[in-house]
């Protein structure tokens, strides 16, 4: 019995964790300035964060869902993760980022039916993370991803997110 209980419970975990998050249309693109050694930031603090909202009936953030917050913590999670550590007082670099959502937004799309094109809404966000040095005050790295925002529940808009934040900062070189 113990071990149907287990195989049960790993075949429940291998389930989720295959489980797919619809990502097709999230494009990422990234640029780092290649005379930046990378490996040498240990640190690094916030510099802020800006939202630019098209939202005219309030579809887009679900109430149950900050936004600011989750990238906030996607950020934090996978800099830690590459052995950096969040300070207050003079960071080797600065963080920021932008997010926009476009609800109204237009796109042309084929009619399945007609085979013809079509101009359908097509609600579209794009965040964009920047890397700063604070000594020069140049960009040493930006990345941009782009994604259509379907209508999603807070847990799938939270999966996109994380697949989004963790493709961008995989293309931040390590050295």
């Amino acid at each position: 019995m113990k071990k149907l209980v287990l195989l049960i419970l790993f075949s429940s975990a291998f389930l989720i964790g295959c489980s797919t998050v619809p990502k097709g249309d999230i494009e990422i693109e990234s640029e780092a300035d290649p005379k930046v050694n990378f490996s040498g930031y240990k640190t690094y603090a916030w510099l802020g964060s800006a939202g630019i909202l098209n939202d005219p009936q309030g579809q887009w953030e679900p109430q149950q869902y900050d936004a600011d917050a989750e990238i906030t913590f996607l950020i934090d999670h996978v800099l830690r993760k590459r052995g950096m550590t969040e300070v207050n007082d003079n960071p080797d670099m600065l963080v920021a980022y932008a997010l926009g959502v476009d609800m109204a937004a237009l796109k042309i799309k084929k009619d399945p039916e007609t085979k013809m094109d079509t101009l359908e809404n097509v609600p579209q966000g794009a965040l964009i993370v920047t890397l700063i040095d604070p000594e020069t005050e140049f960009v040493m790295w930006v990345s941009v991803a782009t994604a259509e925002m379907k209508g999603l529940d807070p847990d799938m808009a939270k999966k996109r997110l994380k697949y989004a934040v963790n493709k961008m900062f995989k293309q931040l070189p390590k050295k």
